[in-house]
């Protein structure tokens, strides 16, 4: 399994819990917490429905990736969407996002690492903010299977800066490797 190194296209936060966010000239990954100043920044779990259903949980969400190649598709299918809009951090380009291994570790810019814990689970948010929104993230393969394509989300093994045009190398776990699931 090869994997094309990529390149940072927009870095985005929001401090409150809004779906969408605001892009940056850069964001200061913090190891252990996410992003800096972001709302979904924490040890424990912080996004909403999942502090509900366990508050004491690890965040394996602390930072939301997406590839820009989504952006264009949903684009094409005459959605309005462009870096941040769908809650991401960060937005890439290059790299094949969803087919990653769980545990793959990204490595950005100069100091930032990365490591993938599953799938962004698509809700209904994607919907109040376009119609048809969240029905176009999600699809089918061959054999019938829920198919997220909303985006991966990741917890930070060594921090720093990240900004527009840093390089994104593709380091992948010792095999087997592990599907991606929701998390």
């Amino acid at each position: 399994m090869v994997f094309a190194d990529g390149v940072v296209v927009a870095v985005s936060t929001s401090s409150t819990h809004s779906f969408s966010k605001s892009n940056q000239a850069g964001i200061q990954l913090i190891a252990g917490l996410g992003v800096e100043g972001d709302a979904h920044a924490g040890v424990t779990v912080k996004h909403r429905s999942r502090v509900v259903a366990n508050p004491n949980q690890p965040n394996l969400r602390q930072v939301h990736l997406i590839q820009s190649e989504l952006h264009d598709e949903l684009q094409v299918r005459g959605f309005s969407v462009g870096s941040g809009d769908m809650g991401e951090n960060i937005t890439t380009l290059g790299v094949d996002l969803l087919q990653l291994p769980r545990g793959t570790r990204l490595h950005i810019g100069t100091s930032a690492v990365v490591e993938v814990t599953g799938l962004r689970n698509p809700c209904k948010q994607l919907d109040d903010s376009q119609p048809g929104l969240m029905a176009a993230v999600l699809d089918r393969d061959a054999e019938g299977n829920l198919i997220r394509k909303a985006g991966i989300m990741s917890i930070v093994l060594e921090g720093g800066i990240v900004q527009p045009g840093d390089t994104i190398r593709v380091e992948l776990p010792v095999a087997p490797y592990l599907p991606l699931e929701r998390v």
